[in-house]
Order: structure tokens, then C-alpha cells, then sequence
């Protein structure tokens, strides 16, 4: 609905003829140095109440650029898996083992275990919500600094290719616009194959293990 709403919100405004790629910049260009940090933080703070990242990483592109919008989408992307992390820790931190079932408790202990691989895939995979995954983190025993590591490492490739896409609006033909879809077509089967690869697996493992042991299927994952 809130991405709607401002799709929406921009397509009133530029029909209007009050609003131009142009004059944005310029607002920008007016702040100066100031203008990537504020992105960053604002970004952040917009990703903690599910603004989509590709709204946001397509902005910055269209703001700054390819070069230095995917640096700063990326910064902002991390940050605000941050904050969601530790504000979903803070505030709900033991509700997995107070009100989830033994299944779901099992699976955030399997989740927590592997860490880094497990944000890293969530990640890569395609359709996996984005802001959901960083406040489900904050549910298990993942280190905040690790879900900030796998987050910046997995979420380059399709930050940049919507910072891209962002930076060429007026030219979705040009070569940079081709190379971002190729690049989000390519991340999500390379994301599908590593979740299919793990689930397998992890269930060669199960069946190897005492009878009653707990084994993720593709629903889990």
C-alpha cells in the first residue's frame, strides 16, 4: 500500500510538470557534501517502516548517480538492517521462545547457528522481503555486526543494479539499464540454486541423524 500510494504521489507530480530528474538534482547539488549522508540516514529510517529498498536504492541512483548512488544505497540499506535488528531485539527479543512452537524455535536456532550464510542467502534469494529478514534477525543469536556484514556483501549486486536502473529513467535502453536486469535475472537464479543446494543438504543431514531431529524443507527455507 505505502508503495502505491507513492507511485502514485510521483506520478501526480510529474504529470503536473512541477517536478523534473533535473530539479531533484538540484535540490541535492544545493546541500552538497551533506546530501549522500542524509540519503543514508533518512534511507535507513524509511527502511524501518518497509519502504522497498529498490524505491530507495532507484533514488539514489537517480540523486547521485551510479558511481556514488551505490555506495550510499548500499550504506543505507545496511544501516537500517542495523536499526531493525536491534530495535526488533530490544523490543521482542525473547518472543521466540515464549510464544513460538517447538518447530519455529528450532528453525531460529538453525538459523542462528549458521549466521553469516544464513542473512547472506536470504539475501541473494529472489522474493525473500528484505526488511522482514532484518527484524526477523533480530529474533535469533545472529550478531548485529554479522547480519551487517552478510547484508553489505549480499545485497551489492541488486543494489547497484536498482541504483542503475534509477540513474538511467530517461534511457532504459541505455547499456547501464541492460546490465541491471541482467544483474537482478542472474542474482535471483544464483540465489535459487544456493537455497535449493542448502536444503538438500541439510536434509542428506537429518536423515543422518537420530530419529526426531528437526529438518528444514523448502518451506523453511
Amino acid at each position: 500500500m505505502l508503495l502505491v500510494g507513492a507511485g502514485l504521489a510521483f506520478a501526480v507530480v510529474m504529470l503536473a510538470g512541477s517536478l523534473s530528474a533535473e530539479r531533484v538534482r538540484g535540490w541535492i547539488d544545493g546541500v552538497g557534501l551533506a546530501g549522500p549522508v542524509v540519503f543514508v540516514l533518512l534511507g535507513a529510517l524509511l527502511s524501518l517502516a518497509f519502504v522497498p529498498g529498490p524505491l530507495l536504492a532507484g533514488a539514489a541512483g537517480l540523486l547521485f548517480g551510479t558511481l556514488v548512488g551505490t555506495p550510499v544505497a548500499l550504506g543505507s540499506a545496511t544501516l537500517g538492517a542495523i536499526l531493525a535488528c536491534l530495535l526488533a531485539r530490544a523490543v521482542a527479543g525473547d518472543a521466540i521462545e515464549a510464544l513460538a512452537g517447538p518447530r519455529v524455535r528450532a528453525l531460529a536456532r538453525w538459523v542462528g547457528r549458521r549466521g553469516f550464510v544464513s542473512v547472506l542467502y536470504a539475501r541473494l534469494a529472489p522474493g525473500v522481503p528484505f526488511h522482514s529478514v532484518s527484524y526477523a534477525s533480530g529474533l535469533t543469536t545472529i550478531p548485529v555486526l554479522v547480519v551487517a556484514g552478510a547484508t553489505a556483501v549480499g545485497a551489492v549486486p541488486r543494489t547497484f543494479a536498482y541504483v542503475a536502473l534509477g540513474g538511467s529513467l530517461g534511457n532504459l535502453r541505455s547499456p547501464e539499464a541492460i546490465a541491471a536486469l541482467v544483474v537482478i535475472v542472474v542474482m535471483g537464479a544464483i540465489g535459487l540454486l544456493l537455497v535449493r543446494r542448502d536444503v538438500r543438504r541439510e536434509r542428506a543431514r537429518a536423515a543422518a541423524a537420530p530419529t526426531g531431529a528437526w529438518e528444514p524443507d523448502a518451506a523453511d527455507a
